[in-house]
């Protein structure tokens, strides 16, 4: 159930509206957008009484949410989408669409600080990379901890650019918070429930990826996970779902990007790099994932994919990234989106 509060609606209206959720048992959830404010109602369905609530001053209307995901539901922003700052003016959820580069995994710190310059030469706005990896093989490379941290800190310091890196453990959510600008739950945790609480219990924004064998359903659910600890910051990623079809590494389902947006408030970016297992495919699931209204991309790129210690078959080279980085702005303009580099780049050319 969500409360909606009239747009002149004062503080202590809405403090009022939160003793009698209390009064009832429950728990909210205050959220402030541009226009005006929602009340989200969360704990036992049997204790919500609309008609209480609706009574009380300021109050414009009570709704139900009948999705199982009360915070996630488009709903309880009414109408409005959440827009997620990680830093340095990238901003998903809004019209511009952000992209995230970079490669697979930190593998020395030589290495990242070309792909950071890379990263940033040709107009992507943040950088990706494995501090730590989890892999399928146990004697396959694993990435290189807080050390691999330190490296992308240093890439940042000299870039400008944004951090995006994935967590593993609940133990570990406090460390990479400490380095990073936005942490990643990559699909092999997006079940781990508490490692979504422990992300939503830490102020930087999460970048979560569906699982490979998710429904929507399960997706936003989980989600909820991490919106109902406390952060509101959730960049929902589709890296595609593994079926039966073998010509890619996985399906990339782009239809989820309308299907989300009528269902969700949250920002969904795309990474065309899982969802395809290919190199020579991005440049195109990147550009239909524009056209079909994503709100970021998540794309690996690495300057020597031929000898990469990660995922080398699905990485473009940086010489892609800036062509691919010009056809993707006039994709985003054909939508009424943008996609123009990112302003530290920008103010060099």
């Amino acid at each position: 159930m969500i409360v909606v509060m009239r747009p002149d609606a004062t503080k202590q209206e809405v403090q009022h509206v939160v003793k009698l959720i209390r009064d009832l048992e429950l728990t909210e959830h205050i959220i402030e957008g541009s226009d005006l404010t929602v009340v989200a109602v969360i704990g036992d369905d049997r204790k919500k009484d609309g008609s209480v609530l609706e009574q009380a001053p300021g109050v414009d209307r009570v709704m139900k949410v009948l999705a199982p995901y009360k915070m996630a539901a488009k709903e309880t922003r009414g109408g409005e989408k959440t827009q997620v700052d990680i830093g340095a003016g990238c901003v998903f959820g809004g019209k511009h669409v952000p992209v995230i580069a970079g490669p697979c995994s930190v593998e020395d710190e030589e290495k990242i600080m070309v792909a950071a310059r890379a990263v940033k030469a040709a107009g992507a706005h943040a950088l990706r990379g494995g501090a730590f990896k989890p892999r399928t093989n146990p004697y396959a490379f694993q990435g290189h901890g807080e050390d691999g941290l330190k490296m992308l800190a240093a890439a940042r310091a000299e870039t400008g650019l944004p951090i995006v890196t994935e967590v593993l453990t609940p133990s570990e959510v406090d460390m990479v918070s400490e380095y990073a600008d936005c942490l990643q739950i990559g699909t092999r945790n997006s079940q781990n429930y508490k490692l979504l609480e422990a992300c939503g219990k830490q102020p930087k924004p999460v970048l979560y990826k569906r699982g490979m064998a998710m429904t929507l359903d399960e997706w936003l659910q989980a989600a909820e996970y991490i919106l109902a600890a406390g952060n509101p910051n959730v960049i929902l990623c589709e890296r595609g779902i593994r079926t039966f079809e073998d010509h890619t590494r996985n399906t990339l389902s782009l239809s989820v990007v309308p299907e989300l947006q009528f269902r969700t408030h949250l920002p969904i970016v795309i990474d065309p790099s899982h969802g395809t297992g290919h190199a020579r495919l991005v440049p195109a699931m990147a550009k239909a994932a524009i056209a079909a209204g994503c709100d970021g991309l998540a794309i690996e790129m690495h300057q020597d994919p031929e000898h990469a210690l990660t995922d080398g078959a699905q990485s473009i080279t940086p010489a892609v990234l800036t062509e691919l980085m010009s056809s993707l702005q006039r994709v985003a303009a054909a939508v009424d989106k943008e996609c123009s580099p990112c302003a530290a780049e920008a103010a060099t050319r």
